[in-house]
């Protein structure tokens, strides 16, 4: 992982963080981004995992 991004984002009650993490394939050796919305408290074990 060369790369993270994290961008909060409210709507109505409930408070969520998009976390965006760069991963390289393993093919082709390429860096793709995969981005997931979580609540806040699981954004560093999800960028923690490969």
């Amino acid at each position: 992982m060369a790369k993270k991004s994290v961008a909060s984002i409210q709507t109505g009650s409930k408070r969520l963080t998009k976390a965006i993490k760069m991963v390289k394939s393993e093919k082709s050796g390429a860096y793709t981004f995969v981005e997931a919305i979580m609540a806040p408290e699981d954004v560093n074990d999800y960028l923690k995992k490969k």
